[in-house]
Parts: structure tokens; C-alpha cells; sequence
């Protein structure tokens, strides 16, 4: 009898457990919160900077450098470029072709990161987006036959000193840091940082970022790895040159993968770009 009162003490102290167990969360689901799924994402109306993108060539190529630009120049004064835009800004069809009978020619190649919409992009195999259609054009200019190389954004600088690439188009930022590895070509579109946050959250302001969270804590701020958002947020609050740190930067191989962080709740906002900003809030708010 004895022996069974044991038993049978030792099943319920087991059913016991199992079920605080499961009361505290303790399965095997993996699924996201509903609240994580059901997050709202808004651009807020202030910008963090604005900023011009060009096109970037090695120091030493001073030749190319100056037929990118007579071929951009070219490119800007016949409405080319405004019409790519157009295109994958305001969805207004060009109708223009480029890179037609260009088997044979000289290759030029170009370097970027395929993770950063509407100016590059995978549809299946193929990347497209503004940069794209651009370099495109500039190629058709200047006869040659482009090659886009897809690689990670920080992997482009590199890439192009090392002579694996001819040139970078990837929304890259004219700063006086990247000017130190790299000639620039005139600006072919202007830039905006915006950030990214939960409907309801208590960043209503770009300036929030620079002063601590009410707590005293920091902001966890998400960007993409090596890109303007992620050089400017490190300067002005990670490591600020004057006062203390205002928020602790995460970095993501993509943008894309920052926005799933922040609704996650892994980030309290992201930095990035207005018009991948605008992308991926669509994306997420369907």
C-alpha cells in the first residue's frame, strides 16, 4: 500500500510540473507572438538626413570616372534618368529597352547589394531597380555590356579597390570617409534617412534618438550593416564626439532583416533610406 501511495505521490508531483511547465510559456512553439504579427510599422514625418547617392569608381580609373559622368550627364539632361525613378517610385512605365545586342562588347561591372528596394532588387534571378536600369543605360552610352555582381553592401569598397569590380551603384552616400578609397560621380539621386518604428511608439521625433530612452536606458536602433543609417547613427549616437552614448546600434546583413527585428521588438526603430523605408512598411502592414 505504502508502495503505491509513493507512486502515485510521484505521478501527480510530475503532472504537477508539466503543467506549471506549460502555464509558464514552457513548449515547443517557436511561432511569433500575435502582437509581434500583427505589428504596425509607420515612417516617422521627421528626417534623420539627407544625403546624395552617386556612383563610385576606383581612384586610379580617372578615365572611367569621367565617362560615367559624360554618359550620366547625358542620361540626366534627356529625362533618362528621371524616367527610371519614375518607374519604380510613382509605378509610371518608361517603355524604354536597354542592353539590346550587346553580345560581344567589352563587360563592365558593377557592384552591389541586392537587398535594398526600389534602387536594387532580385526579381527571381535577375536584379533589377533603379541602379539597374541606370547602370544600364550608362553601359548602353558608353557600348559596353554590364555585369552586376550581387555582394554584401560593406563587401562593395573593397571589391572595387581590389579591381573585382568597375564601379558601385547601391545607393551609396557621398561622404568624406568613403572619398578616402574612392572617387565619386556627379549625384544622380538625393537620399533621405527616415526612421522606422511600431504605431504607438514612444519615438514620435527623430530627435528622440538623442537623449536616452525616460529610463535612462538606450535605444536599441537597427540598421543596415555598412550603410549611410549605420555610419550616421554610430557618429551621432553610438559614439558620439562629444557627450555620452544615446543608443546602442544593431546591424543587419539586410534592411529587410532590421524591419523584421524592430517587429520582433529585438529594435526600437530603424534608420534606412525613405524609399526602402516606404517598401518594406507596405510589405509589412498588408
Amino acid at each position: 500500500m505504502k508502495k503505491f501511495v509513493k507512486i502515485f505521490a510521484v505521478i501527480m508531483v510530475i503532472a504537477t510540473m508539466v503543467s506549471v511547465f506549460a502555464a509558464c510559456g514552457g513548449n515547443t512553439n517557436t511561432e511569433e507572438p500575435d502582437a509581434a504579427k500583427d505589428a504596425k510599422l509607420a515612417i516617422l514625418d521627421t528626417e534623420y538626413i539627407t544625403e546624395d547617392y552617386a556612383i563610385a569608381v576606383a581612384k586610379e580609373d580617372t578615365q572611367l570616372l569621367a565617362d560615367i559622368n559624360a554618359a550620366l550627364n547625358q542620361l540626366k539632361e534627356n529625362g533618362t534618368v528621371k524616367k527610371i525613378q519614375d518607374k519604380y517610385i510613382s509605378g509610371v512605365e518608361h517603355g524604354l529597352v536597354f542592353q539590346q545586342n550587346v553580345e560581344g562588347k567589352e563587360v563592365i561591372k558593377m557592384g552591389t547589394n541586392a537587398e535594398f528596394p526600389p534602387y536594387e532588387f532580385k526579381e527571381g534571378d535577375a536584379i533589377v531597380g533603379i541602379d539597374a536600369e541606370i547602370a544600364a543605360a550608362i553601359a548602353d552610352v558608353l557600348g559596353k555590356k554590364l555585369v552586376i555582381e550581387d555582394m554584401l553592401f560593406d563587401a562593395t569598397i573593397p571589391a572595387l579597390v581590389a579591381g573585382k569590380i568597375d564601379f558601385i551603384m547601391a545607393g551609396l552616400t557621398v561622404t568624406e570617409e568613403r572619398k578616402q578609397s574612392v572617387n565619386f560621380t556627379d549625384s544622380y539621386a538625393t537620399g533621405v534617412q527616415v526612421v522606422i518604428v511600431k504605431e504607438g511608439s514612444e519615438i514620435t521625433s527623430a530627435e528622440d534618438l538623442f537623449a536616452p530612452k525616460a529610463d535612462g536606458s538606450l535605444w536599441k536602433v537597427g540598421v543596415q550593416q555598412g550603410t549611410t543609417g549605420d555610419l550616421y547613427t554610430t557618429w551621432d549616437l553610438e559614439e558620439p564626439e562629444e557627450g555620452e552614448p544615446t543608443a546602442q546600434i544593431e546591424r543587419y546583413n539586410k534592411g529587410a532583416d532590421a524591419v523584421q527585428a524592430l517587429v520582433a521588438g529585438k529594435v526600437d526603430c530603424v534608420v534606412i533610406d525613405n524609399e526602402p523605408a516606404k517598401e518594406f512598411v507596405a510589405v509589412n502592414n498588408k
